[in-house]
């Protein structure tokens, strides 16, 4: 049975992530900050026949992040799906920006992949898979920008692909095959409902693209029909 780590697993995407793969009799590892209130994550985990293991993971504390992996020891992880992460701070303007909530996102978006990849490596190595996927967005691509705004997000998109890229010729030797993704403009808490994609058609697409990864893909940023998306 292959396995997948979902982080942000508890609403959204992570959750529906989780969803899909359990129903393919995948193992499951749903993490989340906050399992207790995760209300349809644990009824996901009760009806799945033991596919789906929830585990407490805040991917801005790293005593978390280990913690998380201590768990696991040495269970193999097939792919790890970096999807947790967090908007732009409200009422971001230029002349009144606020850094300490700039940091906050930094931190969830580019510093908390890195920390479960750091955290979880050694299972992926040890998956037959060995695939990393990091959940990016297209406000993080530079040629993509033409309405300006929104640094923090859009830095912090951009900082996690470039992090990316670097773990993607690091950890080649390994066989380990990494790149980000975007998940197109999809109606959740944070994409909002004018969103063309439902969570369920989004997960549906994307991981059609996942499942055909290959070693030479590692280092792309694809977008969720599997096209190449701009840097």
């Amino acid at each position: 049975m292959p396995s997948v780590l979902v982080t942000g697993a508890n609403r959204g995407l992570g959750l529906e992530f989780a969803r899909q793969y359990a129903a393919d009799e995948w193992h499951v590892f749903a993490a989340c900050r906050a399992p207790e209130a995760a209300k349809e994550l644990q009824q996901l985990a009760s009806k799945s026949g033991g596919r789906v293991r929830v585990l407490k993971l805040d991917v801005t504390d790293t005593a978390s992040v280990r913690s998380a992996a201590a768990e696991l020891k040495d269970e193999p992880i097939d792919l790890l799906l970096n999807n947790a992460g967090v908007g732009s701070p409200r009422n971001q303007q230029l002349g009144s920006l606020d850094y300490a909530a700039w940091a906050r996102v930094l931190d969830a978006n580019t510093l908390g992949p890195m920390r479960v990849v750091e955290a979880f490596l050694g299972n992926v190595a040890k998956g037959k898979q060995k695939r990393i996927v990091t959940i990016t967005s297209a406000m993080g691509s530079i040629e993509d920008n033409s309405s300006g705004g929104s640094y923090a997000y859009r830095s912090s998109k951009a900082a996690v692909n470039i992090v990316v890229k670097s773990l993607s010729i690091d950890l080649a030797p390994r066989g380990i095959t990494c790149v980000v993704m975007h998940p197109g403009w999809v109606r959740t808490d944070m994409g909002g409902q004018g969103g063309k994609l439902s969570p369920t058609e989004s997960v549906r697409y994307l991981r059609s693209v996942i499942a055909k990864l290959r070693p030479e893909d590692s280092g792309r940023f694809l977008n969720y029909n599997g096209e190449p998306f701009p840097w």
